[in-house]
């Protein structure tokens, strides 16, 4: 299945200034897609250090994201970090830029031609209604950092990260984490492929916890269930979904 590494690039993240909602967001669109997200970095806005985790990111996974550095300003370092991780020059784009020229009806100036450098060879896709292009080099996706325009830029390519989805099941227990954890271990040791999840909850509930089971398969997930259900007490289970 595909395997995915995710690099948030800013300092007002680091800073805590701004709150990343784009790598959960990924996170969540990919697992419906089937790929798996297997690293999540955060960095900050500068050149040598988007490099060397590019690269990084690249030789391990089969797709990387970047969120966020890519505009006019002098902390948008993400394009010539990119390019630098892979030895490329960096060109300016005729495409964006007569792209620039329709949107502002006038000449842009020289930080909006900034916009329309690209590392050397980059694949351009079109993002749907969007008049700025989704960057591509090698195996890397260079997304914006606003997550208005990331994520229609990711709908216009998510079919490019399709594997098989996982197939999930909850169970809402109302019994604690330490009762029940004898059943969840045995249930593991019956299903050792299974991704099992046990999420309590502190707040008053109908519920103490919430138990996730996840595979790719669905009759595994299945048999799984109906083994999870026989060891546990029946007056103990809340919900089934």
């Amino acid at each position: 299945m595909p395997s995915v590494g995710i690099l948030v690039i800013g300092n007002e993240i680091l800073s805590g200034k701004v709150v990343d909602t784009n790598s959960p967001y990924f996170c969540q669109e990919l697992r419906e897609l089937g790929a798996t997200v297997e690293r999540i970095v955060t960095i900050a806005d500068e050149i040598d250090i988007i490099s060397k985790e590019v690269r990084e990111l690249s030789e391990a996974y089969d797709f990387v994201f970047t969120s966020g550095g890519i505009g006019p300003t002098h902390d948008d370092l993400t394009i010539r970090g990119v390019a630098a991780a892979f030895g490329l020059e960096i060109e300016r784009s005729d495409g964006i830029a007569d792209r620039l020229r329709r949107a502002a009806k006038r000449e842009p100036n020289q930080a909006e031609l900034k916009m329309a450098e690209i590392p050397a060879g980059a694949q351009l896709l079109d993002a749907g209604d969007l008049w700025f292009p989704l960057i591509v080099v090698k195996n890397v996706y260079i997304y914006p950092g606003i997550p208005e325009l990331l994520r229609k830029k990711f709908e216009s390519a998510r079919d490019r990260f399709r594997g098989e989805p996982f197939v999930l099941k909850k169970v809402y227990v109302r019994r604690r984490e330490s009762e029940i954890a004898p059943a969840l271990n045995d249930l593991l040791r019956e299903f050792p492929d299974l991704l099992l999840g046990s999420y309590p909850k502190l707040l008053k509930s109908s519920f103490h916890v919430e138990l996730t089971l996840e595979s790719r398969q669905a009759a595994y997930v299945e048999s799984a269930l109906e083994s999870l259900l026989k060891r546990l007490p029946t007056e103990a289970i809340f919900k089934v979904e």
